[in-house]
């Protein structure tokens, strides 16, 4: 494809060299570069891509797109110079694959909790009622059946239009995708066109990166301020920032809620562990979920089923069919009589739901134990929070490491239990080993009890100092439910 072709939708501040250029493939990773590509210096959060630039062109590379040009021009290399390479990258990548997201319906789902159950959940409907799909999402990738693992919940921009493209090949006619609020700050979702998007809800998360809940707020509200006329709006009339997603919203808005009048509602008819009897839009359907925070999962999934043209009884049908998403509230029986559950929660507010779910169900008859941690060199302030949540409707707390990363894992229990007054203490014990946390909780199980195993959920590995060991909660529970 020829250089001039890619620029159509950018507005370069300079171009040196020649744009009739045959370009052969895009990069944001210097060693991935090959003979002809075009190079994109990202200044990222981390690393500034311009230090790379010599590497990129030592592989080949035949254009570099950047915000600053580099002191010496080599021969027969175009260089591109625009004010933002971040706000470039999405619209370039778009153009050399093709426009793929149009070829295609794409609906994004945002939101602190949910968007992973809510994306996968539609993407497993819609296969089942008979149609070619693709999924982007924290757990897995894929493409029609094919499982492509996943480093981040949201791809870069060149991954990103890679993948979409892939799915056009195969005969994919929706894809579904998590867009977290990194990934459209950084403007990884760039010139991509949605059919719609899904607002699930707003608590604390990712101060570290953001600073600010309204910082966080405003990037989640980025994406719907950016969807076109032609797209829906899917938004939790629940959540007190719901209406605040849409109010600058071109796209057809359309609420959900399980509480008050909306598009689409919803409410718990009968609760068992095994999932629950609900009443959505005036039909009664039996579900495999549990948890009121589910309900909501489900009528997002039904409501965006129904605005991609969808009738509302094969929709009922296809849900009562779907199973949770792996390690979100994910029970294990034991021999014993007690039920161990492995849920992602991560957040303050999604511990203070799982649990709630549990008790919904347990409904006094029985004890729950929770085993829990936090992420190292993340958001230090939701620490003591997540110990206080899981005291409040835990019968027994057990605080243990998650993925520590690069700080001790007894400073960030540390930074847990500071939370936490000389009468909650009372309830909690501290084990920095995770296994000999969860074994403890099993021990401490008698019949009837309900252990919460949160922070993980999917993830089979621990990270400590840059390192992943591999590490599966639900592989650790069925051992020790062996033995």
């Amino acid at each position: 494809m020829r250089l001039k072709e890619l620029l159509k939708n950018i507005k370069p501040t300079q171009v040196v060299g020649d744009e009739n250029t045959d370009i052969t493939g895009v990069n944001i990773d210097s060693r991935k570069i090959k003979q002809g590509h075009l190079f994109v210096a990202m200044k990222g959060t981390q690393v500034d891509g311009h230090q790379f630039i010599p590497k990129a062109l030592d592989l080949g590379a035949s254009a570099i797109l950047c915000e600053d040009l580099p002191a010496e021009l080599k021969e027969n290399v175009t260089y591109i110079q625009v004010a933002s390479t971040e706000d470039a990258v999405g619209k370039v990548a778009t153009i050399f694959y093709g426009n793929p997201s149009e070829k295609l319906k794409l609906v994004g789902v945002t939101g602190t909790n949910g968007k992973t159950t809510i994306a996968t959940l539609l993407y497993n409907m819609f296969r089942k009622l008979g149609y070619k799909c693709g999924l982007l999402s924290t757990v897995c990738n894929y493409i029609e059946g094919e499982a492509i693992p996943a480093d981040h919940t949201t791809p870069d921009p060149i991954e990103l239009n890679a993948l979409l493209s892939k799915m056009v090949e195969v005969g994919c006619q929706y894809a579904f995708m998590e867009c977290s609020s990194h990934a459209i700050h950084q403007k990884r979702i760039g010139g991509l066109k949605f059919a719609g998007g899904i607002f699930t809800n707003l608590t604390r998360d990712h101060m570290d990166y953001h600073k600010t809940v309204e910082n966080y707020r405003n990037a989640k509200k980025a994406f719907f301020d950016g969807l076109p006329k032609s797209a829906f709006a899917i938004t939790n009339a629940d959540d007190k920032n719901g209406m605040v997603m849409v109010q600058n919203c071109k796209a057809q808005i359309k609420t959900y809620s399980t509480r008050s009048m909306a598009d689409f509602r919803a409410h718990i008819l009968e609760c068992h562990f095994e999932g629950m009897y609900l009443e959505i839009d005036g039909h009664e359907v039996g579900v495999q979920f549990i948890g009121k925070f589910n309900v909501s999962n489900l009528l997002a999934v039904y409501g965006a089923a129904v605005m991609l043209g969808q009738k509302p009884e094969d929709i009922l049908i296809a849900l009562s069919t779907l199973k949770s998403v792996s390690g979100r509230l994910e029970p294990i029986q034991s021999p014993e009589g007690y039920t161990a559950i492995v849920d992602y929660a991560h957040t303050p507010d999604a511990l203070e739901n799982v649990l709630k779910a549990i008790h919904e169900v347990l409904n006094g008859k029985g004890k729950v134990i929770t085993v829990c941690g936090a992420g190292g060199n993340r958001d230090k302030g939701k620490r003591p929070l997540m110990a206080q949540e899981a005291v409040k409707q835990s019968d027994k707390v057990i605080i243990t490491s998650d993925n520590p990363r690069f700080e001790e894992p007894q400073d960030i229990i540390n930074d847990m239990l500071a939370g936490l007054d000389k009468q909650q203490m009372k309830k909690v014990v501290s084990i920095v080993d995770r296994r000999e946390a969860i074994r403890t909780a099993c021990m401490m199980a008698e019949k009837g009890d309900v252990i919460l195993i949160a922070g993980k959920g999917h993830e089979d590995y621990q990270e400590i100092k840059g390192v992943k060991h591999h590490f599966d909660d639900k592989e650790v529970v069925k051992e020790i439910f062996q033995n």
